[in-house]
């Protein structure tokens, strides 16, 4: 039998951290007879601990198999120590009053602290998802104070922006979601991202003719990239289920691969890639293999999808050189 995968989760005591947790135990992302070690970390005040500890004993009385052990700490050496998968949830909220800034000084500090601690127990074939917003620019940051880990082991969620791009395709058409393939979301997880249908297809060939231009533009780009906004308008709070659908689905892609007629998208490390400069976390296209991504080479965006590409880029790039000055 194969070793246990050792396997963490940082805001484990959240709601994201909670739901992630049962649908990887109940093996929707290894397998039902993949067993994992778990290791559940959130913030080290007595009453989070306290409520992480009821957090395991739920899962000791789920029976499943897979699980092979679970870990309850506020240590992040403690958490990373040997992991091989990794999902960062945790971090600070956007609350009202609180500037982008005030958000990428809180969180950056807890990315710059954690990168730390990936880079000196975690396993050297680690792979990172980092979930917590602001995403592309925390993951940016882990990625910054991990020198000793290959860049590739990170990368930022980016899936749930391309799964609600094809719920709302396929609700437009009116097919089944998994006719759709090819999907792009270019740039950051923000109001600036850039859904491009340019590519999908379903079994009535491209998309793109299926559906007219002012659709795309005037309906479909900025509901996508308010969503969030819309969700958090009419619950209360921020997407729980759709958010750890999408890590899960992203993780199950990076770990298991993407099929040969299809790509998905991931927040990765430019490699100069469509004229975004090398290092910046930006969302491309990716297939993925054997536990590596690629991304996705030789598609021809139109002038238009190009001119917003580079306005999410420079989004990206402020955010990032804001962090750095933060964090120095």
């Amino acid at each position: 039998m194969n070793k246990p995968i050792k396997l963490t989760i940082t805001g484990a005591a959240g709601k994201i951290g909670y739901d992630l947790l049962f649908r990887i135990a109940a093996g929707n992302l290894f397998g039902p007879d993949r067993q994992v070690e778990f290791r559940l970390m959130d913030l080290a005040r007595e009453d989070i601990q306290k409520k992480l500890t009821g957090i395991s004993k739920e899962l000791e009385d789920c029976a499943f198999p897979a699980v092979a052990g679970v870990t309850v700490t506020g240590d992040p050496r403690e958490a990373f120590d040997g992991s091989e998968v990794v999902f960062l949830v945790g971090s600070k909220p956007r609350t009202a009053g609180m500037t982008r800034k005030d958000l990428l000084s809180d969180n950056g500090k807890i990315f710059k602290e954690q990168g730390k601690a990936l880079n000196d127990v975690a396993s050297r074939n680690v792979k990172v998802l980092v979930v917590g917003n602001p995403a592309n620019t925390n993951c940016f940051i882990a990625i910054k104070n991990a020198p000793d880990l290959d860049k590739s082991c990170f990368s930022a969620m980016l899936r749930l922006d391309h799964n609600r791009s094809i719920g709302q395709i396929a609700k437009k058409l009116g097919i089944n979601p998994g006719e759709i393939r090819k999907m792009t979301v270019w740039g950051n997880h923000s109001s600036t991202q850039v859904p491009d249908i340019s590519y999908c297809e379903n079994n009535g060939g491209r998309i793109e003719g299926q559906i007219d231009k002012e659709w795309q533009r005037n309906e479909f780009t900025p509901l996508i990239r308010n969503r969030g906004t819309e969700i958090i308008a009419l619950c209360g709070a921020s997407s729980v289920g759709s958010a750890a659908n999408a890590a899960l689905c992203q993780m199950r892609n990076w770990y298991s691969g993407t099929p040969e007629d299809d790509w998905v998208t991931m927040g990765v490390p430019s490699d100069g890639s469509y004229g975004i400069p090398e290092g910046y976390v930006y969302g491309f296209p990716v297939t993925c293999k054997d536990g590596k991504y690629s991304i996705v080479k030789g598609l021809e965006p139109d002038e238009y999808i190009k001119k917003c590409m580079m306005l999410s880029f420079e989004e990206i790039r402020e955010e990032a050189d804001m962090a750095q000055e933060l964090l120095n």
